[in-house]
C-alpha cells in the first residue's frame, strides 16, 4: 500500500493563483485531446511570485502522436523525454515540458535511467488542469512513486543508522542536485527542504510506512554498493542528458540559450552575457559556456 496517495492528493488540490491556472487551461487547449493533465512545480510555486518570473509547467498528454501528429516531435520526445517548449499567456512566460502518461509514470519510478522526474515530484507541485477523474488518478499514482524512489536510493547510502525523515530528504536532494548540471548555489538543496520542515516530515514517514509495508518480491531495496553503483550512473547519465537536451533545445525552444543564462544568473548570482554568436549557433554557443562556468562554480 502507497501511504503517500492521499497526502499526494490533498497537496495537487491545494489552490494557485487563478492567472495559473487560466495559463494551464491555455496550455492544454492548445494540444486539444491528447492534453491528459497540467501540473505547476518549482520556484514559482515555492515563493508565489510570478511577475518577471519563468514558470514551470509540465503537461501530460496521452501519447506523443496525439500530442504532435506526424512530427520529428514525437520522435525527439520518445527518445529523450521531455520536450521542452517556451509560453505565454496574459503577461506570463513559462517554459512547458512535454511527457506521455506512460513516461511520466516510468519517470517517476526506480529504474528511470536520471533523477530529474522523480526528483522534481518528491517536491510540492500543483494540479492545475486535468481532463478527468481518470487521469488524475493516473498522476496521483504516478507522483506517489517520486518519494519513494528518493528513499530507497538514498537510505542505503546512509548506513544502517536509523535516519531521521528530514536528514533522508536533505541528504537524497543533495544527492539528486549532484546528479544534474545545476545552476543554484550550493545550499539549495537544504532550502527546498527548510522552506516547508513539516510537509516534508509528513511525506517522509508516510514514505518509511510504505516502504515497510511493500511485498518483498516488488521491493527496490538495494544493498550499499548497489545504491552508490546507482548514484554513480545517475550522475553520469544526467550530466550527458543535460547536454543532449541542451542540443535539442535549439531545435524546440526558441530563445533557449538565453534562458540557459537567465537561469544561471538567477540562480547561481552571476551576470552572463550571450554573445549575438552565440544565439545564431546556440549549440555551439551553450557548450562554449561550459567549461567557464563550471570552473567558476557556476554549475556544478
Amino acid at each position: 500500500m502507497n501511504h503517500l496517495k492521499p497526502l499526494v492528493e490533498e497537496e495537487l488540490a491545494e489552490p494557485v493563483d487563478p492567472r495559473v491556472s487560466a495559463f494551464a487551461e491555455a496550455v492544454a487547449a492548445q494540444y486539444g485531446d491528447a492534453s491528459r493533465a497540467v501540473l505547476f512545480y518549482g520556484s514559482c510555486l515555492r515563493t508565489t511570485e510570478l511577475e518577471g518570473q519563468m514558470l514551470d509547467f509540465y503537461l501530460i498528454v496521452s501519447s506523443y502522436e496525439e500530442a504532435y501528429g506526424k512530427s520529428w516531435l514525437v520522435r525527439a520526445n520518445e527518445l529523450l523525454p521531455p520536450n521542452v517548449f517556451p509560453a505565454e499567456h496574459d503577461g506570463l512566460v513559462a517554459k512547458i515540458a512535454v511527457l506521455s502518461e506512460e513516461d511520466f509514470h516510468k519517470l517517476n519510478g526506480l529504474k528511470a535511467s536520471a533523477v530529474s522526474v522523480w526528483a522534481r515530484f518528491a517536491q510540492p507541485s500543483r494540479l492545475v488542469w486535468c481532463t478527468d477523474e481518470a487521469a488524475r488518478e493516473k498522476v496521483v499514482a504516478a507522483i506517489a512513486c517520486a518519494p519513494v524512489t528518493l528513499f530507497e536510493l538514498t537510505l542505503p547510502v546512509l548506513g544502517i543508522q536509523p535516519q531521521a525523515p528530514i536528514l533522508i530528504w536533505h541528504r537524497g536532494f543533495e544527492l539528486t542536485y549532484g546528479a544534474e548540471l545545476r545552476a543554484e548555489r550550493a545550499n539549495r538543496p537544504g532550502s527546498v527542504v527548510d522552506a516547508d520542515p513539516e510537509r516534508y516530515q509528513r511525506f517522509g514517514l508516510a514514505t518509511m510506512v510504505t516502504l515497510q509495508d511493500q511485498d518483498p518480491s516488488e521491493s527496490g531495496e538495494l544493498s550499499t554498493a548497489e545504491a552508490e553503483k546507482r548514484w554513480k550512473a545517475l550522475r553520469r547519465n544526467g550530466k550527458l542528458l543535460t547536454l543532449a537536451r541542451l542540443a535539442k533545445a535549439s531545435g524546440t525552444y526558441a530563445g533557449g540559450i538565453d534562458y540557459l543564462a537567465w537561469k544561471i544568473n538567477r540562480h547561481a548570482g552571476t551576470n552572463y552575457v550571450i554573445k549575438p554568436w552565440q544565439r545564431k549557433w546556440p549549440i555551439l554557443g551553450a557548450l562554449t559556456m561550459l567549461p567557464r562556468l563550471i570552473a567558476g562554480g557556476a554549475i556544478k
